[in-house]
């Protein structure tokens, strides 16, 4: 699942993981916390669309009133005090808390019914209403996701299996072939034997890093400078061995340049990512997208057959690690608001207006 699901229970949430969440306008935070940016003043909801802040700027607070108690005022844009009352989604973050106090334990439907005093039936039903996955689902992705950060940590294995609720080794080895795209102890590793070739290169967007497996481009990130680039390169691969190879990277480095401009390539980018099955069936739909033109969360969410899964749709985007490739900057809002953007809704607005001044320039 998406970084943003990882990170559903706010009060909780470690503080880089609120700054993670707030670099992705993770909508599904609104209401968990707020951020503070001593530059401005001002308190934002995490998925407000104005342009992100320096991280040394940022304070996170619970509620808005602890944000307003130290000074700040908020936001007239997004407004973030203008969140909750929905007592579905209340009792659904309720469910998410409680899957993830008991990932070691059996978690069924039939229990958390009981617990929650609804039918199986109702319960999954609305779950699934606001976050677009089952509850068996979530608990996974709580699981994969806890084990990632305990293997990137550096402990063994059998450690971090256990503490991510793991009751065995051969469920953990069913689960993350696909998840991880390798076994877990490589992953710990940082893909040691996969070394990891990138480029940095200026773009209509600014400076743009690709990288790529031996299989093909793992990620595409934009920033203000290589520093920046290279930093959340390291991020993503901690232990990987990456090695800059512009020389290596040319042909793939020109036809993403070309696709930004809206040539059609002869054969697609070879891509290298993991996703859900629910993320895969987003960026499939995404690519079909065409040039010069958008969709909604809400069109997406329809078009793979879940037209209540908006939000959920919102998060693939928002967790969509091969920008352009996967073309997340065409989805907006339904009211055509340009929504969010992992690389900032600056770039998101410009890329759509160079798409389409390309479009009708033909």
């Amino acid at each position: 699942m998406a970084r943003s699901i990882e990170n559903r229970l706010s009060e909780s949430l470690p503080t880089e993981n609120q700054w993670q969440a707030v670099l992705a306008r993770d909508a599904n935070q609104d209401g968990n916390f707020v951020f503070a940016v001593s530059s401005t003043g001002v308190y934002c909801r995490p998925s407000c669309p104005s342009r992100r802040p320096r991280r040394e700027n940022v304070t996170f607070f619970p509620k808005p009133e602890e944000a307003e108690k130290a000074g700040y005022r908020a936001c007239l844009r997004c407004r973030p005090k203008a969140i909750g009352g929905n007592k579905q989604a209340e009792m659904v973050k309720a469910v998410c808390r409680y899957i993830e106090r008991h990932l070691d334990e059996p978690i069924t439907l039939s229990r958390l019914g009981s617990e929650f005093r609804q039918s199986p039936f109702h319960l999954q039903r609305s779950f699934k209403a606001v976050l677009g996955i089952s509850p068996r689902a979530y608990a996974d992705s709580c699981r994969m996701n806890q084990l990632k950060r305990n293997l990137q940590a550096g402990h063994s294995v059998t450690r971090a299996m256990y503490d991510a609720g793991y009751s065995s080794s051969s469920r953990l080895y069913e689960r993350t072939a696909s998840q991880l795209g390798m076994t877990p102890d490589k992953y710990r590793r940082g893909a040691i034997a996969a070394p990891i070739r990138y480029t940095c290169t200026d773009s209509p967007l600014g400076r743009m890093l690709i990288a790529a497996t031996d299989k093909g481009i793992c990620t595409i990130q934009f920033a203000d400078s290589d520093d920046e680039l290279e930093h959340g390169l390291r991020h993503e691969f901690p232990f990987a061995v990456r090695r800059r190879d512009d020389a290596a990277m040319q042909t793939w480095k020109d036809n993403l340049l070309r696709q930004m401009h809206g040539h059609k390539l002869r054969t697609s980018l070879p891509l290298d990512i993991q996703a859900t099955a629910f993320q895969r069936r987003v960026w499939t739909q995404l690519q079909s997208i065409p040039f010069g033109a958008t969709r909604s969360y809400g069109q997406v969410a329809k078009a793979i057959g879940q037209p209540t899964a908006t939000r959920a749709v919102a998060r693939a985007c928002a967790t969509n690690p091969v920008a352009v490739a996967i073309p997340c900057h065409r989805v907006v809002r339904k009211d055509g608001d340009m929504g969010g953007y992992r690389w900032g809704v600056e770039r998101k607005e410009a890329l759509l207006q160079l798409e389409r001044a390309e479009a009708a320039a033909r």
